[in-house]
């Protein structure tokens, strides 16, 4: 049915004049959250939970356990470790390994370095 035709009948049975709807002017709140997020430099605390939550399927249950990130600060990713062991075998095996997957997932700028430290 044509809408104009739909509008004056609709009218017409009221008894008062149709007034169409306006458009949907509704926009995304994405860009205007991240610009948000970005003066109260919220950003980098993002970033951190975003590692935090996806750490254990980057690592691995074994290394999960014995190994979480602590803090993100200007690039460089600070891990505690458990054991020394665990953390002798992250530093000489899996740190390249580890820097590469986040890199690849987060890209970058986000993480340029991992330290990992006992405790």
């Amino acid at each position: 049915m044509n809408p104009r035709l739909k509008a004056q009948v609709i009218a017409d049975w009221r008894g008062l004049p149709e007034v169409p709807f306006p458009r949907d002017t509704a926009k995304t709140t994405g860009p205007l959250v991240e610009k948000l997020l970005g003066s109260l430099g919220l950003n980098q605390r993002i970033r951190e939970e975003e590692i935090k939550a996806a750490w254990q399927g980057l690592v691995g249950d074994f290394l999960a356990r014995h190994a979480a990130p602590a803090s993100l600060a200007q690039g460089v990713l600070s891990v505690h470790v458990l054991q020394p062991t665990v953390h002798f075998e992250l530093e000489r095996v899996w740190k390249k390994t580890l820097l590469t997957k986040l890199q690849e997932r987060f890209g970058k700028a986000t993480v340029r370095e991992i330290r990992f430290r006992l405790g």
